[in-house]
């Protein structure tokens, strides 16, 4: 993409937001790098360098507009590069930025040596991953001296800094100025409970229809959505394995093409984590352009029936998205959300958020399990069938067990086949758990009532054979057609 410099120049002077994330210019007149839709007075051609990740551009030495604000920017979707290994460890050092996890710790994860992913992020983003490692730290850490009150010291510590003193010279060094000269917290200035930050993305963006789909399968206790936003409660684990619990909010602001999330005090040494759920979420990084051109086909079939702008809902909690997907299974949505609710209440934790219908934390798979023997009969007074609880503990021992991975590194296609050896699990389920939990933009439903019921002229396998033009964003197909009904 970097080679067409014309082709960049040209997206950049028309502040076109479809490319918003994908790259980023290096302007030599004033050492700042910027987003493609910076809204500042327009440098000329020949004083424009273009680089494919904020990283690399301050590895040249730029340092981020503070206009345009390059650590809001839109991601790339994983769809993008399905085995692209780079993009895969690139959102990980990103969400697990403050983590402490070593390089070679996360390649181990991702299933290569340290030495093989240094030299396939070298090849593909021209820095190494600790250098994307230590922008994605500052851009964090930017972000929050910006937005917040929050002091210095615990702006590095929830950036992942684990020194003051280092933060402080690594941000005087990228950025030729102190933190203390982004600071927004006034001296003597009263904290609030709360912290809000911004995540930027590609328009447009439906966000009704996103908002809709949540809120009709909102677990009563746990969720929310309420004048127009999205609301949950949370428990993270820290690095040090101990519990966070909190709470988040998420509203849109389409003026400004970005969410506005507003997140508790609490939950900031987990803070990475929070946001990188919530990117997942509300799939953030999706190029709502590219899927279109893909999937405007089936406005042939009926007029309409693909929206541009419908993102793929996803979940902030993996583990409670899949016991709600078994619990709906041949009932309705509302039947299904009855019970979750029920469990929520019986089985997890209390808490005070001080927000309208968020009362409990949704039972962890270490909760679930520490039911032992006495699960069925508990569950099964909540109305819950044998079947159904047996089908629940097992996905409960997967994910404590780390049988079931639903992170960056995970093959949806692999991952589907470990929960359809899962006794009560069946296609239908395993998809819509790897779409929703997994991000699988790919994800297909052909048996699904809805989709049968919003092209009741097609066949199972006709469905099949018509979606195979829909590839690899048959999920946003699916979306697309429920929300035709």
């Amino acid at each position: 993409m970097l080679a067409n410099r014309d082709a960049l120049y040209a997206a950049f002077v028309a502040k076109d937001a479809r490319f918003d994330g994908r790259f980023f210019v290096g302007v030599a007149s004033t050492g700042i790098y910027c987003r493609p839709v910076c809204k500042a007075r327009q440098p000329k051609f020949a004083s424009c360098t273009f680089y494919e990740t904020a990283a690399e551009a301050e590895q040249c030495g730029y340092r981020p507009c503070l206009l345009c604000r390059p650590e809001i920017a839109p991601g790339r979707s994983m769809a993008d590069a399905s085995a692209n290994l780079a993009l895969r460890a690139a959102r990980m050092l990103e969400d697990r930025c403050a983590s402490g996890e070593r390089i070679d710790e996360i390649a181990g994860r991702l299933g290569c040596t340290d030495r093989h992913l240094r030299r396939v992020f070298m090849d593909e983003y021209h820095v190494l991953p600790v250098q994307f490692l230590q922008t994605c730290r500052l851009l964090l850490a930017k972000s929050l001296l910006t937005d917040t009150d929050l002091s210095i010291l615990e702006v590095a510590m929830a950036a992942g800094f684990g020194s003051l003193r280092r933060f402080n010279d690594l941000f005087r060094e990228r950025y030729k100025c102190t933190p203390t000269d982004l600071c927004r917290r006034a001296p003597g200035e009263k904290r609030r409970d709360s912290i809000t930050l911004a995540l930027g993305y590609r328009p447009p963006y439906g966000w009704a229809a996103m908002l809709g789909f949540f809120a009709g399968r909102a677990i009563a206790g746990v969720e929310t959505v309420t004048d127009g936003a999205y609301f949950r409660t949370v428990r993270l684990a820290r690095t040090d394995k101990k519990r966070v619990d909190g709470w988040l909010g998420v509203k849109n602001n389409p003026d400004k093409n970005m969410l506005s999330v507003t997140v508790s005090e609490s939950l900031l040494p987990v803070l990475p984590q929070v946001l990188a759920r919530i990117k997942r979420q509300f799939d953030v990084h999706c190029d709502p352009n590219a899927v279109h051109e893909t999937l405007s086909s089936m406005n042939d079939i009926r007029p309409d029936l693909c929206v541009i702008g419908t993102r793929l809902p996803g979940c902030f909690n993996p583990f409670e998205m899949s016991v709600r997907a078994v619990l709906g299974q041949q009932i309705t949505v509302k039947a299904a959300g009855t019970l979750a609710a029920r469990i929520a209440k019986t089985f997890g934790m209390p808490i005070q958020t001080g927000i309208h219908g968020l009362a409990h934390i949704f039972p962890s798979p270490e909760d679930v399990m520490a039911l032992g023997e006495t699960m069925e009969n508990r569950f099964g007074k909540l109305g819950i069938t044998s079947a159904r609880v047996k089908t629940i503990r097992e996905l409960a021992r997967g994910f404590t067990q780390n049988e079931i991975d639903f992170d960056y590194c995970a093959r949806p296609e692999e991952e589907i086949q470990k929960l359809l050896k899962i006794r009560g699990i069946g296609n239908w389920t395993a998809n819509y758990i790897a779409m929703r939990a997994m991000g699988f933009t790919d994800a297909f439903l052909e048996t699904d009532y809805g989709v049968k019921k919003a092209l009741p002229s097609h066949a199972p396998k006709e469905l099949l054979r018509l979606a195979e033009n829909w590839r690899p964003w048959r999920g946003y197909a699916i979306i697309n057609l429920w929300n035709t009904l």
